[in-house]
C-alpha cells in the first residue's frame, strides 16, 4: 500500500489522477450494490418463516394478557424468561421491547441527557461537559448516538482481551464528566474480540469520579457463535452488584440476527432500580 505521507508533490498529483480515473471507471459500471452490513441472508430468514403462522387460538400469555391487544410495560413474561436464561439476567431485571436495541440505547442516552439516571444529581445536559469512552475499532452506530447528542467521545484502544482497561481506569477515576462507555462484550464489532473475565470484573469494580457512570453493554452477539463452543456469559449484573455498583451496567440485546431482522424483539436489562427508572 502506498504511504502518501512519503510522497512528493508530483507523486501525489500522479496518484490523485490515477484514483480519479479508477473512480470514473467504477462509476461507469453503474453498479447497484446493497452494501448494508449485518443483513441476514434469505437462507437464514427462511429458518424463521414458520413463526409467521404459529398454530392455535390461545392468545393469552402466562399472566392472562391478551397478546393481540396492548401489553404490559415489561413485555411478554415467557419471552423474557427464554432470553433471561440466554443472557444470564433474572426475569424481573429484563424488559422486552420493540425490534431495535439501538433505539433503546438512543432512548436511554437521551433520557439521561434530559433527566439524569438513578444516581445522577442532575440531568446530564446541565453538566458543563459530558464525555463517553469509545473503544476503537468499534460500532459506528453507537458513536453516532453520542455524536448526535453533542457528547464528547474519547477513543480507547482495543486489546485481545477487550478495551484498554488500564487507560479506562485512569480516565474514569480522574474525570467526573465521563458518564458512560460503549461496550460490545462478545464478538465485538468489527474485530471479534470477546472481553475477558478480568476486564469485565475491573470495569464493574473500578472507581469512577462520576457517581452515575454507566456501561452501555450491547450484548448483540451473545448466541452467535459459528462453532459448538459457546461463549460463557459473564454475569455482569451480579458482578456489579457484588462490587457495590449495581446500577452501573445497562444491558442490551435483540433477536435481529436470530429471526427476522426488522420484526424481532429487543431487550433491556439492568438493576431493579434502573428498570424502574426506564
Amino acid at each position: 500500500m502506498v504511504s502518501f505521507t512519503s510522497l512528493g508533490r508530483d507523486e501525489l498529483m500522479a496518484q490523485h489522477e490515477l484514483q480519479q480515473e479508477n473512480y470514473a471507471a467504477l462509476r461507469a459500471k453503474k453498479l447497484a450494490l446493497d452494501l448494508t452490513r449485518g443483513k441476514p441472508s434469505p437462507a437464514q430468514l427462511d429458518l424463521s418463516n414458520r413463526l409467521l403462522s404459529l398454530p392455535g387460538d390461545d392468545f393469552r400469555d402466562g399472566e392472562g394478557t391478551d397478546t393481540r391487544n396492548y401489553g404490559g410495560l415489561h413485555g411478554l413474561p415467557e419471552l423474557r424468561a427464554i432470553f433471561g436464561e440466554l443472557l444470564g439476567i433474572p426475569v424481573p431485571n429484563l424488559i422486552a421491547g420493540n425490534n431495535s436495541s439501538l433505539e433503546l440505547m438512543h432512548d436511554i442516552v437521551t433520557f439521561s441527557m434530559l433527566h439524569g439516571g438513578v444516581d445522577s444529581a442532575r440531568p446530564w445536559m446541565t453538566e458543563p461537559n459530558v464525555k463517553f469512552l469509545c473503544p476503537s475499532p468499534g460500532y459506528d452506530r453507537h458513536f453516532a448516538i453520542t455524536e448526535t447528542l453533542g457528547i464528547e467521545m474519547i477513543t480507547v484502544g482495543m486489546r485481545e482481551d477487550g478495551p484498554d482497561i488500564d487507560l479506562i481506569e485512569e480516565l474514569v477515576a480522574a474525570d467526573p464528566a465521563i458518564k458512560g462507555m460503549w461496550a460490545v462484550p462478545v464478538f465485538s464489532n468489527p474485530t471479534g474480540v470477546t472481553f475477558s473475565w478480568d476486564v469485565v470484573r475491573r470495569l464493574v469494580q473500578m472507581r469512577t469520579a462520576a457517581d452515575d457512570f454507566r456501561l452501555f453493554w450491547d450484548n448483540a452477539y451473545c448466541v452467535h457463535t459459528l462453532t459448538h463452543d459457546f461463549v460463557r456469559q459473564v454475569d455482569v449484573l451480579g458482578l456489579a452488584a457484588a462490587a457495590g455498583n449495581p446500577n452501573r451496567p445497562y444491558l442490551f440485546a435483540s433477536t435481529s440476527k436470530i429471526t427476522f431482522a426488522g420484526a424481532g424483539v429487543s431487550f433491556f436489562g439492568g438493576s431493579l432500580g434502573n428498570v424502574a427508572w426506564y
